[in-house]
């Protein structure tokens, strides 16, 4: 009788630890909607996966869980949880996982970007800022914005004394790819491998380093599912037409001794151990993974944002009639526009402010991953646990704004709010520690353009084509372009 009392205790006690046990192992998860066996959430993200995040937010809240395939994902949709994720957080929450495509492309994650939060990445980024990125050398590389600039002007010019209209989206983005290639590789884009290839190649490669791939998310099926919708095939074009431009540009430095003050002469002396990176010796791997992030950095930063300017600026009359009317007032008959006068442009700021709420270059930022358990906004989000920022979510959040959908500079009018990082209701470029480098000389460009373009010339749709015929439709992948590109007619005028 005493062995059943004994064996009854025993069994009260073991349940008693299992139960205190799984009280104790029990997550306190975020909401979040219902999955499905195997793919789990993959089903609900639809062709733009920001959209349908925004759409399930509004009915599971501002901090989401979901489950792709069997990676675990919480999605911050609101200021609040995306400052907890970018900055009460950081430190905990800004590794990278890894990313099939992405580690592919990136030359195994040996870039800035992707690669995960270690030593290695805090001397990259300091490395590359210093090089690139400061107030200091933004404005060094000044000279080269102006001439790339005014190249832009005479094309128009020349385009408007004939009446041709204009594919913004697609000179636009050369411009921007002809400034970095100069800035970061020492090389023109015209004669270069991607002269001919480059919108193709840049925008390929935001689809791919954007997408949801399979094989992040299903183990060995999900690599046969990339080969069958192409995705594998799109990652090895991609990557085979940058490794020739980066060769390309390699090889010019090695052969000509007078290409000696770029990123590109730097990495190659950290290549043969006569420069430091730390207490690391760069492969040639490592220069290229650099590079491509100094080639796509600055690149949608100004061409994107530009071309989605004169489309709201287009469809919407009356702002492109006050911003031209700023600028000719503060520009006078001055003939040399110069970055200067940006300063005195607080109407055309509002518009660059308000284009970049409504079209965040980056609608989702690069998923992040938690290193230990954290709490946020009350929830449980456990170690290895994948975060994704929407940011289109949070600036269309009418919670947030009031009426998010409508193009309103004037909503900046007596309001702090910037796009730098420290406010959370407009993050265009991230913040904390994996905020976008290359926000300065992007913007930089994009203010200079905008004010030539407005100041020299007025802007009428195609014969035939109506305001209601713009297309305000974005195509999704790492960056969000218009995905009907926007042609223009110029018309010269006095200030032409």
């Amino acid at each position: 009788m005493i062995m059943w009392y004994i064996i009854v205790a025993v069994v009260i006690f073991a349940s008693l630890l299992v139960a205190r046990n799984m009280r104790k192992n029990k997550k306190n998860l975020p909401p979040g909607p219902p999955r499905l066996p195997i793919i789990g959430n993959l089903h609900q993200l639809g062709s733009k996966p920001q959209r349908s995040m925004l759409e399930l937010s509004g009915k599971y809240g501002p901090l989401m869980s979901l489950k792709f395939g069997n990676v675990p994902t919480v999605v911050a949709s609101s200021p609040e949880t995306v400052k907890d994720v970018l900055r009460t957080f950081d430190a905990d929450c800004c590794s990278r996982p890894y990313l099939t495509y992405a580690a592919r492309v990136s030359y195994n994650l040996n870039d800035l970007a992707f690669s995960p939060y270690s030593k290695y990445w805090r001397e990259v980024r300091k490395m590359t800022v210093l090089e690139l990125y400061t107030a200091k050398r933004v404005q060094s590389f000044r000279h080269i914005r102006e001439e790339e600039v005014a190249s832009l002007v005479e094309f128009v010019k020349e385009s408007a004394s004939l009446g041709n209209k204009v594919n913004l989206s697609n000179t636009l983005m050369k411009l921007s790819g002809s400034v970095i290639c100069r800035v970061g590789f020492g090389i023109n884009l015209k004669g270069s491998k991607l002269e001919d290839t480059y919108e193709e190649v840049i925008r390929e490669t935001m689809e791919v380093l954007g997408s949801f791939a399979a094989a992040d998310y299903l183990p060995i099926i999900g690599r046969i599912i990339d080969r069958v919708t192409g995705l594998h095939s799109k990652c090895e074009k991609v990557y085979k037409a940058m490794d020739a431009f980066f060769e390309h540009s390699i090889k010019q430095h090695m052969e000509d001794e007078s290409l000696k003050d770029d990123i590109i002469a730097l990495l190659l002396k950290m290549e043969r151990g006569e420069a430091e990176l730390g207490e690391y010796r760069l492969t040639r791997n490592h220069t290229k993974g650099i590079l491509l992030n100094v080639l796509i950095a600055g690149i949608d930063t100004s061409g994107h944002t530009i071309t989605w300017a004169m489309t709201h600026m287009i469809t919407n009359p009356r702002v492109l009639k006050k911003a031209q009317a700023e600028v000719r007032e503060v520009i006078k008959n001055k003939d040399n526009i110069t970055e200067e006068d940006i300063e005195q442009l607080e109407y055309l700021k509002m518009v660059v402010k308000e284009t970049v709420r409504i079209n965040p270059l980056v609608p989702l930022l690069i998923p992040r991953e938690a290193s230990k358990d954290i709490k946020i906004a009350g929830y449980d989000v456990p170690k290895k646990t994948w975060i994704h920022v929407n940011i289109w979510g949070v600036h269309r959040n009418p919670n947030v704004w009031n009426d998010p959908e409508a193009f309103i500079p004037e909503r900046f009018l007596d309001n702090e709010i910037d796009y730098k990082g420290l406010n959370f209701e407009l993050l265009p470029f991230g913040s904390g520690r994996r905020m976008c480098p290359g926000m300065g000389m992007g913007m930089a460009l994009a203010h200079l353009t905008l004010i030539n373009l407005l100041y020299r010339f007025d802007w009428k749709l195609p014969e035939g084509m109506e305001i209601e015929d713009v297309d305000l439709e974005e195509s999704y992948g790492l960056v969000s372009p218009k995905k009907v590109p926007l042609q223009l007619v110029p018309v010269l005028t006095q200030w032409s």
